[in-house]
């Protein structure tokens, strides 16, 4: 008798659940970038009891027609790409096809959407991975989607989610995040009912970064600029030496404007403060790199937090070299090892630019 059986489908969406679905911050993740993907410029975060009760993402962004609304919650289902050829240079922040599906079978989701000039919207409901209701609506253009209730009918999975404090500071973590990489649009997150972040759109990073964190940080940023445009040019702020940090919780590091998490970068950046600050101390850092998109492959995790680039080789041999010996951009000259120029940032501004270079 045969042992090997296919899984049902909301099985199998479970399944996939547990990679995409770690805690509410996983899914507000996903569905921000859906939204920044739909050409989004307000997006409006709400929860309640650290996202577990409650998780409600509004946007003004293109929206769905009917059928769309209804595929989007098949596994695999995704407008962003058509064929294997467009996972070599995948430009948009989403593109699995397996967020909605997954969330959907973890939760009590409620989906309601409209398109420009539309005179009807469309509500989906769905429960545990069951599709509940398709019904017309009354919604502007954009998209509002409601979780309600995550891991419901996981009792397993709901008990191993830590506090509301803990669970609601990485959901902060996150719009910030994403408040920073892109300031051309509005952000709003609101907690049990309490505004906590309320952002307009801004012109650049550096007025995005006063409305986030206010002048006293950002009057301890240094910006820095640099690399190789065939390989990846990095800009953004990095704090001075004086202003120090016992955790990395303020090193907010994007690659193409996506949110990641990468070691590569992490210590690129401790290595340019290895002489400067003392072990486990960290620096501050809004660091955006830009790199094409064939030199990136952002299709390693299902979370899509972590990246893996093709020429990383190079970086880490050049900054092996800049270790021992440094120049120093006010002097001309070259700097000792374990010394830094005279704005004591030479050292970091340096390591940040030759790491990217070829």
């Amino acid at each position: 008798m045969s042992k090997i059986r296919v899984l049902a489908d909301h099985v199998a969406n479970q399944i996939a659940a547990g990679e995409v679905v770690e805690r509410p911050a996983s899914v507000a993740k996903e569905l921000v970038e859906n939204s920044i993907d739909a050409g989004a410029t307000r997006i409006a975060v709400e929860i309640e009891s650290g996202g577990r009760r409650l998780l409600k993402i509004s946007d003004d962004g293109e929206g769905m027609v009917r059928d769309d609304a209804v595929l989007a919650f098949e596994r695999h289902a995704t407008s962003k790409i058509h064929g294997s050829e467009d996972l070599a240079a995948i430009a948009t922040l989403g593109f699995r096809g397996e967020a909605l599906a997954s969330i959907a079978s973890v939760a009590k989701v409620e989906l309601v959407t409209s398109t420009e000039g539309a005179s009807i919207a469309t509500r989906v409901t769905i429960e545990g991975g069951r599709m509940r209701n398709v019904k017309d609506a009354a919604h502007p253009r954009g998209t509002t989607i409601v979780v309600r209730d995550l891991f419901f009918n996981i009792p397993a999975r709901r008990k191993f989610l830590r506090s509301e404090a803990t669970e609601t500071f990485h959901l902060t973590n996150l719009v910030t995040h994403y408040a920073l990489a892109h300031p051309e649009i509005a952000f709003t997150f609101t907690n049990n009912g309490r505004e906590v972040l309320r952002v307009t759109a801004a012109k650049d990073l550096r007025e995005r970064a006063y409305q986030v964190f206010g002048e006293e940080f950002l009057s301890n940023l240094l910006e820095v600029s640099g690399g190789h445009p065939q390989v990846a040019r990095i800009s953004g702020y990095v704090s001075a030496p004086r202003d120090r940090r016992t955790s990395r919780d303020s090193q907010y590091l994007f690659v193409n404007r996506r949110f990641v998490r990468d070691r590569l970068i992490g210590r690129a950046l401790s290595e340019g403060y290895r002489s400067i600050l003392p072990y486990g101390v960290y620096p501050a850092a809004l660091l955006f790199i830009e790199t094409p998109l064939e030199e990136v492959d952002v299709n390693v995790h299902p979370a899509k937090t972590e990246v893996r680039f093709r020429r990383s080789g190079i970086g880490q041999r050049r900054l092996r070299a800049t270790r021992d010996q440094r120049k120093s951009p006010r002097d001309g000259g070259r700097s000792k090892p374990g010394r830094y120029c005279r704005s004591g940032i030479s050292r970091v501004r340096c390591c940040v630019r030759c790491y990217w270079s070829p």
